[in-house]
């Protein structure tokens, strides 16, 4: 329990770092577009394609940063009531919901990644493969942090993060 907690700690914090790094770089990427089709008249021709590219591992990477923050929106109108030990029950039985819909990101992400490995991005000459191996890594960290938090819920730890 311990090592997946310090893990899954370790790599969010990574992300997140790295959530800035990406979110600096497209805000710098979009204004210098803006300033380069307003005030010079030319137009980057590859901006708006890095743009949505690093716009898809923000939401992807964002994705799994909020997870495990717990900033997810929920309804828990109806668990909230339920008694303690039903209320472990219920929790585990999400958690687990989370970890197959995990496991079809990673299989389902890996085989789509695969598919387009031969193609190029028309503008930045980007192997394809590279732009959708997010959805098999954020798959991956959603599930190290699903697993954390299950066994946190049967062992019966209280969330300090």
């Amino acid at each position: 329990m311990a090592t997946f907690e310090r893990l899954s700690l370790a790599i969010n914090s990574w992300i997140e770092y790295l959530l800035f790094g990406l979110g600096f770089t497209m805000t710098v990427v979009v204004a210098v577009q803006v300033f380069f089709r307003y005030v010079l008249n030319q137009s980057l021709f590859w901006s708006e394609e890095l743009a949505r590219y690093l716009l898809v591992w923000l939401s992807f990477l964002g994705a799994s940063a909020a997870y495990r923050r717990g900033a997810h929106p929920g309804i828990d109108i109806l668990t909230a009531k339920l008694p303690a030990q039903i209320h472990r029950v219920s929790a585990a039985v999400v958690h687990l919901a989370s970890l197959s819909l995990f496991a079809v990101m990673i299989f389902y992400g890996c085989r789509f990644a695969y598919f387009v490995r031969l193609q190029i991005s028309p503008a930045l000459y980007l192997p394809k493969w590279i732009v959708f191996s997010i959805v098999p890594v954020s798959g991956l960290i959603l599930m190290l942090h699903g697993i954390t938090f299950l066994l946190r819920d049967i062992i019966g730890v209280t969330r300090d993060d």
